[in-house]
């Protein structure tokens, strides 16, 4: 679906910059904009393979195994209907670590795997488990303690001080997760009424 907006979206510019005689405008902002895409790249690669790293390192030293297992009680009263060993959990923290660390790209793998291992136990395929719907609450208004690719972005573009938005990255995304899961919680209860 988003991909047919965007679609739409270039389509529409592209027969309006034909229409106003400003096809070299356009053409110009095309091999701009995949510069800029590339430079934005390069400057935010190195953190983001760094923090992958570190990702990985700590899931091979067991460190994220340990972190499941500490949060485990915390995740087996948001997730009841999923067993306090189901694999999911061990997912579900790594990915809660990942996004606490800003890292989004290294929480999507623990993602798709907490889904995966949660769809294995799902009755009816084709429509999304309480816990499922937890998680993914849980996952987008994720609380993020280091938010490093916008820490990335602002030191690659000059910030005077980019790590000002720690405090209110912590304070939004605590905000966020806690509305939603609140929500969550208050339909839930509802549908077993």
């Amino acid at each position: 679906m988003v991909s047919i907006i965007w679609g739409c979206f270039i389509l529409i510019g592209v027969i309006f910059s034909i229409a106003t005689g400003s096809v070299e405008a356009l053409n110009n902002q095309i091999l701009k904009g995949a510069s800029d895409g590339i430079g934005l790249l390069m400057e935010m690669l190195p953190i983001l393979v760094l923090w992958t790293g570190v990702m990985k390192i700590a899931e091979d030293a067991g460190i994220l195994q340990k972190f499941a297992h500490l949060v485990r009680p915390i995740l087996h009263k948001l997730f009841p209907s999923l067993d306090r060993h189901d694999p999911a959990l061990q997912y579900i923290a790594s990915n809660i670590a990942a996004n606490a660390l800003g890292l989004g790209s290294a929480a999507t793998p623990f993602g798709l795997k907490a889904m995966e291992e949660m769809q294995k136990k799902n009755p009816v395929k084709d429509t999304a488990t309480e816990a499922m719907i937890t998680f993914l609450i849980l996952n987008t208004g994720g609380v993020t303690i280091i938010p490093t690719t916008v820490l990335a972005l602002r030191l690659s573009h000059h910030s005077a001080n980019p790590s000002e938005i720690i405090l209110t990255s912590i304070l939004a995304t605590a905000c966020s997760s806690f509305a939603g899961l609140m929500l969550d919680y208050i339909i839930r209860k509802r549908k077993k009424l």
